[in-house]
C-alpha cells in the first residue's frame, strides 16, 4: 500500500499472514471492513481529543490492513469485483474520517482557521481525486496518474500529525498545506489528462 515498501518485499511479510487468516476462516472483505472501522474509530476518538501521536500509530496500523486483504485475496486465488468496490468505498470512508477529525482538531485545539480550511480542502479533494479516476475508467479511458495518490496522501498527513504529536507543532501545518496544494493540482491534472485523451471530446448521443 505504501510506495516506500515494494510489493515484493511487502508480500513476503503479508503473504504468510494472509494465508493464515484465510485458513482461520476470515475473508478479505471482512478484513477490509475491520480495518476501516478501526481506522475510523481511531481517528474520530483520538484526533478529536488531541491524541495525535497515538491516533497516528493506530490509524497507520489499521490502514495497513489494506495489504492484508490483498494478500488474503491472493491466497484464495484472486479477489472479486465486489471486493474491489468494497475496498475502494472503505478507502473513501477512512480518508473522510481522517480529514474530518483533523479539521475538528484544527478548530478545537490548534484554533487555526487556515489549517482547518486546508484540512477541508484535503477532505474534498481526496474524494474528488478518486472519483475522477473511477469516472474516467467508467468512460473507457485509462486511469490517469496524479501527483498525489492515496499512499502519498496518507504518508504526508500521518507524518504531519505524528510529528506534531511528538512535539513538533509546525509539522501538521506543513503537511496539511502541502497536501492541500498538491491535491488540488492532482484533481486538475487528472481532469486535464482525460480532456486531452483520444476520443474525450466525441459527441455522446442524447
Amino acid at each position: 500500500m505504501v510506495k516506500l515498501i515494494t510489493r515484493s518485499s511487502a508480500s513476503r511479510v503479508t503473504g504468510p499472514i494472509g494465508s493464515w487468516l484465510v485458513r482461520r476462516g476470515l475473508s478479505p472483505d471482512a478484513m477490509t471492513v475491520i480495518g476501516t472501522v478501526l481506522s475510523v474509530v481511531s481517528a474520530l476518538t483520538l484526533f478529536t481529543t488531541d491524541h495525535l501521536f497515538v491516533g497516528t500509530l493506530l490509524i497507520w496500523l489499521f490502514v495497513m490492513f489494506d495489504m492484508l486483504d490483498g494478500a488474503m485475496a491472493r491466497a484464495q486465488g484472486g479477489g472479486t469485483r465486489f471486493g474491489a468496490v468494497l475496498d475502494a468505498t472503505c478507502d473513501r470512508v477512512t480518508d473522510g474520517a481522517i480529514f474530518a477529525s483533523l479539521t475538528w482538531w484544527a478548530f478545537t485545539y490548534a484554533h487555526s482557521r487556515p489549517l482547518a480550511a486546508a484540512a477541508l480542502v484535503c477532505l474534498i479533494t481526496s474524494q474528488v481525486t478518486s472519483y475522477a479516476k473511477a469516472r474516467a475508467e467508467a468512460s473507457g479511458f485509462a486511469a490517469p496518474k496524479g501527483l498525489i495518490e492515496r499512499p502519498s496522501r496518507l504518508v504526508i498527513v500521518l507524518a504531519g500529525t505524528g510529528l506534531t504529536g511528538l512535539g513538533l507543532p509546525w509539522a501538521v501545518y506543513v503537511g496539511t498545506y502541502v497536501l492541500a496544494v498538491g491535491s488540488v493540482y492532482t484533481v486538475v491534472q487528472r481532469v486535464l489528462a482525460v480532456r486531452n485523451a483520444e476520443g474525450a471530446r466525441d459527441r455522446i448521443p442524447l
